[in-house]
């Protein structure tokens, strides 16, 4: 069976949302083992990078910006192994090729911090990301994936919102 040349278009995208997950796994999970074990981070608990950018050693026992208090570890791994089986039935049923790449680079972060959990007990965060007084939430590379992945998604949607009204 062939593919006409859409479908094999729409393929090829979804094998992309697939390497983005795998390439947003790896590098996730190798920054969290440079900064653990290379900088040895928890010792160091701090490090200053540039002018607005620290590594700092936070272990994250909660959920995203610390809600919920890290209660429930487990009820999270299941709940986001869950959202990562139903985006990889969007991924594998997807149309639209920012929406594949959404669900990899979601479905890689999701995965990442799952990792963490199982193995520590708790997300490695460490990207601290500041401005004078002003400080943002330590976060890592996974966390950056899943929220830049909803942020796709969401343009996605405009974008699509405006092409079915504009004909």
């Amino acid at each position: 069976m062939r593919l006409n040349g859409t479908e094999q278009s729409l393929a090829r995208w979804r094998l992309i949302g697939l390497a983005t997950a795998l390439i947003v796994l790896f590098v996730d999970q190798m920054s969290k083992e440079w900064v653990l074990y290379w900088l040895d981070l928890p010792l160091r608990r701090t490090m200053p990078v540039v002018p607005c950018l620290n590594f700092t050693m936070v272990w994250n026992y909660a959920v995203t910006f610390g809600m919920f208090g890290g209660h429930g570890r487990w009820l999270f791994i299941v709940i986001s192994l869950l959202a990562v089986l139903g985006l990889l039935v969007v991924l594998v049923r997807s149309r639209r090729r920012l929406v594949s790449l959404s669900c990899g680079g979601i479905i890689g972060g999701a995965i990442g911090n799952v990792i963490d959990r199982l193995r520590y007990g708790a997300v490695v965060d460490f990207l601290h990301f500041h401005i004078g007084d002003w400080s943002w939430y330590v976060f890592n590379i996974a966390d950056s994936a899943i929220v830049c992945g909803v942020g796709l998604w969401l343009l996605d949607s405009f974008l699509a919102e405006r092409r079915s009204r504009h004909g």
